[in-house]
């Protein structure tokens, strides 16, 4: 029971952070944590080591925890790995697709298309699913742990660095993932992972300059 009252909180406390709920440079604490969840401060501290772990939070000696800030180089090496890899999956997805893979994912990006202006972050999050779908679509469970990450540190760069809810919202961003998509509906390895590589290139150039 522990052990599942802190898997909760450790989902649910990650998701504040990624959304930027709990922004970078917050002061977190356990006692507050334990009082407002009516926990035990046991789960919390799990919880809190866990966060940790995953560089989302840093200890400050007898303060708390503080939560960690997105540096440029934490951009620069999560779109370093994603350019690794992704060019790859959508080269191999391309060779193995099926109708139903091509449907879903024109489904994200009619979303993406539909919110774009309206709703900046759930067009992103449309996005993330793309990408997401197209992951999994590989059958690779460590590389589809490893963009999943990605994702995740992605998704909480567009929140908490306001400058890049714009780019959600531009045509080029939109007319990227068409182009994949298109690709790999023509069973075009070399395409997809062509013009997959082009958009991460835009994706980067659009976060870090």
């Amino acid at each position: 029971m522990a052990n599942s009252i802190s898997e909760r909180l450790t989902q649910t406390l990650r998701e504040r952070i990624n959304r930027g709920e709990l922004a970078p440079g917050t002061l977190v604490i356990e006692p507050a944590l334990a009082q407002e969840f009516e926990v035990s401060k046991t789960p919390v501290r799990e919880s809190l080591r866990q966060l940790t772990s995953e560089g989302l939070l840093q200890v400050l000696p007898k303060k708390g925890y503080l939560v960690r800030a997105i540096s440029m180089n934490d951009v620069y090496e999560v779109l370093e790995l994603r350019s690794l890899l992704e060019p790859h999956v959508a080269g191999q997805v391309s060779a193995m697709h099926s109708a139903a893979l091509i449907v879903s994912l024109a489904g994200h990006l009619e979303a993406q298309e539909k919110l774009a202006v309206s709703d900046p972050i759930a067009s992103m999050h449309a996005a993330q699913r793309f990408h997401s779908e197209l992951a999994a679509a590989s059958r690779n469970s460590r590389i589809v742990a490893s963009l999943e990450n990605c994702f995740t540190q992605t998704a909480r760069a567009h929140y908490v660095l306001p400058s890049m809810q714009p780019y959600m919202s531009q045509s080029d961003e939109l007319s990227e993932h068409q182009q994949i998509l298109a690709a790999i509906q023509q069973s075009d390895p070399e395409a997809a992972a062509k013009a997959m590589a082009l958009h991460l290139d835009s994706i980067r150039r659009a976060m870090l300059g």
